[in-house]
Protein backbone atom coordinates (compact mmCIF):
# COMPACT_ATOMS: atom_id res chain seq x y z
CA UNK A 1 0.00 0.00 0.00
CA UNK A 2 1.34 3.92 -0.82
CA UNK A 3 3.18 5.18 2.30
CA UNK A 4 1.23 8.15 3.76
CA UNK A 5 3.81 10.43 2.61
CA UNK A 6 3.64 8.62 -0.74
CA UNK A 7 0.35 9.25 -1.40
CA UNK A 8 0.02 12.88 0.28
CA UNK A 9 2.74 13.76 -2.80
CA UNK A 10 0.32 12.57 -5.05
CA UNK A 11 -2.48 13.93 -3.57
CA UNK A 12 -1.08 17.84 -4.10
CA UNK A 13 -0.98 16.81 -7.43
CA UNK A 14 -4.67 18.14 -7.22
CA UNK A 15 -6.84 20.97 -5.77
CA UNK A 16 -8.30 20.45 -1.96
CA UNK A 17 -11.49 19.74 -3.45
CA UNK A 18 -10.67 17.57 -6.09
CA UNK A 19 -12.08 14.53 -4.13
CA UNK A 20 -14.73 13.71 -2.75
CA UNK A 21 -17.41 15.94 -4.11
CA UNK A 22 -17.46 17.92 -7.35
CA UNK A 23 -14.58 18.33 -8.92
CA UNK A 24 -12.80 21.19 -11.32
CA UNK A 25 -13.33 20.86 -14.48
CA UNK A 26 -9.52 19.68 -15.88
CA UNK A 27 -7.38 22.09 -18.42
CA UNK A 28 -8.15 21.13 -21.75
CA UNK A 29 -4.38 21.02 -22.93
CA UNK A 30 -3.70 18.37 -20.00
CA UNK A 31 -7.04 16.64 -19.67
CA UNK A 32 -5.84 13.59 -21.12
CA UNK A 33 -2.91 13.19 -19.05
CA UNK A 34 -4.74 14.56 -16.20
CA UNK A 35 -8.06 12.22 -16.50
CA UNK A 36 -5.52 9.47 -16.49
CA UNK A 37 -3.72 10.64 -12.84
CA UNK A 38 -7.51 11.14 -11.53
CA UNK A 39 -8.31 7.93 -12.17
CA UNK A 40 -5.36 6.72 -10.50
CA UNK A 41 -6.00 8.72 -7.67
CA UNK A 42 -9.74 7.35 -7.29
CA UNK A 43 -7.73 4.12 -7.29
CA UNK A 44 -5.24 4.99 -4.27
CA UNK A 45 -7.76 6.90 -2.77
CA UNK A 46 -10.21 4.83 -2.05
CA UNK A 47 -7.89 1.74 -1.54
CA UNK A 48 -8.98 -0.82 -4.16
CA UNK A 49 -7.42 -3.67 -5.19
CA UNK A 50 -7.12 -5.84 -8.37
CA UNK A 51 -10.54 -7.00 -9.86
CA UNK A 52 -12.31 -4.32 -8.34
CA UNK A 53 -14.97 -2.69 -10.24
CA UNK A 54 -14.33 1.05 -11.39
CA UNK A 55 -17.17 3.82 -12.00
CA UNK A 56 -19.21 3.38 -14.98
CA UNK A 57 -18.12 5.94 -17.83
CA UNK A 58 -21.02 8.38 -17.28
CA UNK A 59 -19.98 8.22 -13.54
CA UNK A 60 -16.44 9.01 -14.24
CA UNK A 61 -17.60 12.03 -16.49
CA UNK A 62 -19.76 13.53 -13.78
CA UNK A 63 -16.97 13.31 -11.07
CA UNK A 64 -14.23 14.74 -13.12
CA UNK A 65 -16.03 16.77 -15.41
CA UNK A 66 -14.63 15.32 -18.80
CA UNK A 67 -16.46 14.48 -21.56
CA UNK A 68 -16.92 10.46 -22.39
CA UNK A 69 -14.10 10.66 -25.16
CA UNK A 70 -11.81 11.77 -22.61
CA UNK A 71 -12.77 8.95 -19.94
CA UNK A 72 -12.67 6.37 -23.20
CA UNK A 73 -9.10 7.72 -24.02
CA UNK A 74 -7.53 7.59 -19.96
CA UNK A 75 -9.30 3.97 -19.41
CA UNK A 76 -7.71 2.59 -23.17
CA UNK A 77 -4.58 4.19 -21.97
CA UNK A 78 -4.62 3.00 -18.51
CA UNK A 79 -5.24 -0.48 -19.80
CA UNK A 80 -2.47 -0.75 -21.85
CA UNK A 81 -0.35 -0.26 -18.52
CA UNK A 82 -2.08 -2.85 -17.18
CA UNK A 83 -3.90 -0.78 -14.44
CA UNK A 84 -7.21 -0.70 -15.61
CA UNK A 85 -9.16 -3.66 -17.47
CA UNK A 86 -12.15 -3.10 -19.65
CA UNK A 87 -14.42 -5.53 -20.25
CA UNK A 88 -17.45 -4.62 -23.00
CA UNK A 89 -21.08 -5.64 -21.66
CA UNK A 90 -19.25 -5.47 -17.56
CA UNK A 91 -17.58 -2.25 -17.03
CA UNK A 92 -14.15 -1.24 -15.96
CA UNK A 93 -12.23 -2.76 -13.20
CA UNK A 94 -8.58 -2.45 -11.37
CA UNK A 95 -5.44 -3.86 -13.45
CA UNK A 96 -2.73 -6.40 -12.17
CA UNK A 97 -0.83 -3.91 -12.61
CA UNK A 98 1.97 -6.40 -13.81
CA UNK A 99 5.44 -5.56 -15.50
CA UNK A 100 4.67 -6.46 -18.67
CA UNK A 101 4.19 -3.02 -20.09
CA UNK A 102 7.84 -2.76 -18.54
CA UNK A 103 8.91 -5.47 -20.76
CA UNK A 104 7.20 -4.81 -23.51
CA UNK A 105 9.34 -1.21 -23.47
CA UNK A 106 12.26 -2.98 -22.63
CA UNK A 107 12.48 -5.14 -25.39
CA UNK A 108 11.48 -2.47 -28.22
CA UNK A 109 14.02 0.00 -26.43
CA UNK A 110 16.83 -2.91 -26.99
CA UNK A 111 15.57 -4.16 -30.30
CA UNK A 112 15.84 -0.85 -31.91
CA UNK A 113 19.99 -0.65 -31.13
CA UNK A 114 22.64 -2.12 -32.86
CA UNK A 115 24.71 -4.67 -30.53
CA UNK A 116 27.61 -4.46 -32.09
CA UNK A 117 27.97 -0.58 -31.65
CA UNK A 118 29.16 0.62 -28.28
CA UNK A 119 25.72 1.93 -27.08
CA UNK A 120 24.52 -1.14 -28.53
CA UNK A 121 27.01 -2.94 -25.82
CA UNK A 122 26.15 -0.78 -23.32
CA UNK A 123 21.94 -1.29 -23.13
CA UNK A 124 22.82 -4.85 -23.12
CA UNK A 125 25.26 -4.29 -20.19
CA UNK A 126 23.05 -2.30 -18.27
CA UNK A 127 20.32 -5.19 -18.24
CA UNK A 128 22.87 -7.31 -17.20
CA UNK A 129 23.80 -4.87 -14.23
CA UNK A 130 20.56 -4.94 -13.18
CA UNK A 131 20.21 -8.53 -12.85
CA UNK A 132 23.26 -8.87 -11.44
CA UNK A 133 22.29 -6.03 -8.63
CA UNK A 134 18.88 -7.73 -7.71
CA UNK A 135 20.86 -10.98 -7.33
CA UNK A 136 23.86 -9.41 -4.91
CA UNK A 137 20.85 -7.17 -3.60
CA UNK A 138 18.53 -10.18 -2.05
CA UNK A 139 21.61 -12.84 -1.58
CA UNK A 140 21.23 -11.95 2.16
CA UNK A 141 17.31 -13.15 2.45
CA UNK A 142 17.94 -15.62 -0.57
CA UNK A 143 20.69 -17.34 1.99
CA UNK A 144 18.76 -17.54 4.96
CA UNK A 145 15.67 -18.88 3.15
CA UNK A 146 17.31 -21.87 1.19
CA UNK A 147 20.04 -22.69 4.38
CA UNK A 148 19.94 -25.73 5.89
CA UNK A 149 17.42 -27.79 3.37
CA UNK A 150 18.07 -29.55 0.36
CA UNK A 151 16.05 -28.19 -3.00
CA UNK A 152 15.31 -30.81 -5.19
CA UNK A 153 13.64 -29.12 -8.23
CA UNK A 154 16.23 -26.45 -7.97
CA UNK A 155 18.91 -29.49 -7.86
CA UNK A 156 17.17 -31.28 -10.79
CA UNK A 157 17.06 -28.03 -12.93
CA UNK A 158 20.89 -27.00 -12.27
CA UNK A 159 21.87 -31.12 -13.16
CA UNK A 160 19.96 -30.63 -16.73
CA UNK A 161 21.94 -27.38 -17.12
CA UNK A 162 25.11 -28.82 -16.45
CA UNK A 163 24.00 -32.11 -19.26
CA UNK A 164 23.18 -29.59 -21.52
CA UNK A 165 26.24 -27.65 -21.38
CA UNK A 166 28.27 -30.76 -21.35
CA UNK A 167 27.05 -30.90 -24.78
CA UNK A 168 27.62 -27.19 -25.81
CA UNK A 169 24.12 -26.61 -26.07
CA UNK A 170 22.59 -23.63 -24.35
CA UNK A 171 19.96 -23.94 -21.20
CA UNK A 172 17.97 -20.52 -21.33
CA UNK A 173 14.58 -22.03 -20.16
CA UNK A 174 16.22 -23.77 -17.45
CA UNK A 175 18.52 -21.03 -16.47
CA UNK A 176 15.32 -18.51 -15.76
CA UNK A 177 12.96 -21.51 -14.29
CA UNK A 178 16.17 -21.85 -11.58
CA UNK A 179 16.53 -17.89 -11.22
CA UNK A 180 12.39 -17.84 -10.43
CA UNK A 181 12.47 -20.73 -8.20
CA UNK A 182 14.95 -19.74 -6.18
CA UNK A 183 13.60 -16.12 -5.82
CA UNK A 184 10.24 -18.07 -5.33
CA UNK A 185 11.52 -18.84 -2.00
CA UNK A 186 11.55 -15.33 -0.67
CA UNK A 187 7.62 -15.25 -1.03
CA UNK A 188 8.26 -11.71 -2.93
CA UNK A 189 6.02 -11.79 -6.56
CA UNK A 190 7.43 -7.94 -7.34
CA UNK A 191 10.64 -9.53 -7.60
CA UNK A 192 9.84 -12.78 -9.37
CA UNK A 193 7.92 -10.19 -12.02
CA UNK A 194 10.54 -8.06 -12.29
CA UNK A 195 13.55 -10.74 -12.55
CA UNK A 196 11.10 -12.33 -15.46
CA UNK A 197 11.03 -9.23 -16.98
CA UNK A 198 14.87 -8.67 -17.17
CA UNK A 199 15.00 -11.83 -18.81
CA UNK A 200 12.59 -11.77 -21.36
CA UNK A 201 14.77 -8.56 -22.35
CA UNK A 202 17.71 -10.30 -22.07
CA UNK A 203 16.48 -13.56 -24.41
CA UNK A 204 15.30 -10.88 -26.88
CA UNK A 205 19.01 -9.88 -27.12
CA UNK A 206 21.43 -13.01 -26.59
CA UNK A 207 20.44 -13.87 -30.35
CA UNK A 208 22.30 -10.98 -31.79
CA UNK A 209 25.36 -11.02 -29.41
CA UNK A 210 28.24 -13.55 -30.18
CA UNK A 211 27.91 -17.03 -29.50
CA UNK A 212 29.17 -18.19 -25.59
CA UNK A 213 31.92 -21.09 -26.36
CA UNK A 214 31.28 -24.43 -24.84
CA UNK A 215 33.67 -23.45 -21.76
CA UNK A 216 31.48 -20.27 -20.81
CA UNK A 217 28.53 -22.48 -21.21
CA UNK A 218 29.80 -24.99 -18.71
CA UNK A 219 31.24 -22.51 -16.58
CA UNK A 220 27.98 -20.81 -16.43
CA UNK A 221 26.25 -23.70 -15.13
CA UNK A 222 28.43 -24.98 -12.58
CA UNK A 223 28.26 -21.13 -11.42
CA UNK A 224 24.40 -22.26 -10.65
CA UNK A 225 25.30 -25.08 -8.81
CA UNK A 226 27.96 -23.20 -6.66
CA UNK A 227 24.89 -20.56 -6.06
CA UNK A 228 22.66 -23.06 -4.88
CA UNK A 229 25.08 -25.10 -2.55
CA UNK A 230 26.59 -22.42 -1.00
CA UNK A 231 23.13 -20.86 -0.15
CA UNK A 232 21.62 -24.05 1.44
CA UNK A 233 25.25 -24.47 3.66
CA UNK A 234 23.93 -20.59 4.56
CA UNK A 235 27.48 -19.29 3.20
CA UNK A 236 27.11 -15.85 1.82
CA UNK A 237 30.55 -15.10 1.07
CA UNK A 238 30.09 -17.80 -0.79
CA UNK A 239 27.17 -17.25 -2.77
CA UNK A 240 28.35 -14.03 -3.83
CA UNK A 241 31.20 -15.65 -5.68
CA UNK A 242 29.24 -17.91 -7.77
CA UNK A 243 26.88 -14.79 -8.49
CA UNK A 244 30.70 -13.13 -9.60
CA UNK A 245 31.35 -16.59 -11.77
CA UNK A 246 27.83 -16.44 -12.72
CA UNK A 247 28.57 -13.04 -14.60
CA UNK A 248 31.90 -13.60 -16.13
CA UNK A 249 31.06 -14.88 -19.18
CA UNK A 250 27.96 -12.06 -20.19
CA UNK A 251 30.37 -9.39 -18.81
CA UNK A 252 33.06 -10.85 -21.41
CA UNK A 253 30.78 -11.31 -23.97
CA UNK A 254 30.17 -7.60 -23.79
CA UNK A 255 33.54 -6.41 -23.48
CA UNK A 256 33.88 -8.60 -26.89
CA UNK A 257 36.63 -10.06 -24.95
CA UNK A 258 36.93 -13.92 -24.42
CA UNK A 259 39.33 -13.60 -21.68
CA UNK A 260 40.50 -11.43 -18.76
CA UNK A 261 41.06 -11.06 -15.55
CA UNK A 262 37.45 -12.91 -14.64
CA UNK A 263 38.21 -16.02 -16.90
CA UNK A 264 38.59 -19.53 -15.27
CA UNK A 265 40.83 -21.93 -16.99
CA UNK A 266 39.50 -24.78 -19.28
CA UNK A 267 41.28 -27.21 -16.27
CA UNK A 268 38.85 -25.73 -13.51
CA UNK A 269 35.96 -25.85 -15.51
CA UNK A 270 36.13 -29.68 -16.62
CA UNK A 271 37.71 -30.12 -13.14
CA UNK A 272 34.67 -28.60 -11.83
CA UNK A 273 32.20 -30.26 -14.24
CA UNK A 274 33.48 -33.53 -12.67
CA UNK A 275 32.89 -32.92 -9.04
CA UNK A 276 28.89 -32.31 -10.22
CA UNK A 277 28.57 -35.04 -12.38
CA UNK A 278 29.68 -37.56 -9.51
CA UNK A 279 26.96 -35.45 -7.26
CA UNK A 280 29.67 -34.31 -4.70
CA UNK A 281 28.82 -30.98 -2.78
CA UNK A 282 30.82 -28.02 -4.02
CA UNK A 283 33.05 -26.57 -1.57
CA UNK A 284 32.67 -29.22 0.72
Amino acid sequence: MLSDKSFQAYMEKYPADFFPGEAKRLAPQNRSTATMDAIKLYILSNHLSPGDALPSESELCKLLRVSRSSVREALRKLEALDIVVVQRGRGSFVGNMSLHPLVDTLVIRNALEDPDTAHGQKVFGEVVATRYAIDCGVAPDLVKALHGAHHEKLHAIVEKMIQRSMRGEQYLEEDIAFHLGVFECLGNDLLRQLTGAMWLVHQTIIPSLSEPSSPEIRETAIAHQHMLDAAERGDLGGYLEAVEQHYAPLRRIISGSTSGPDSTSGSELHGGAAVLEKGASVDS
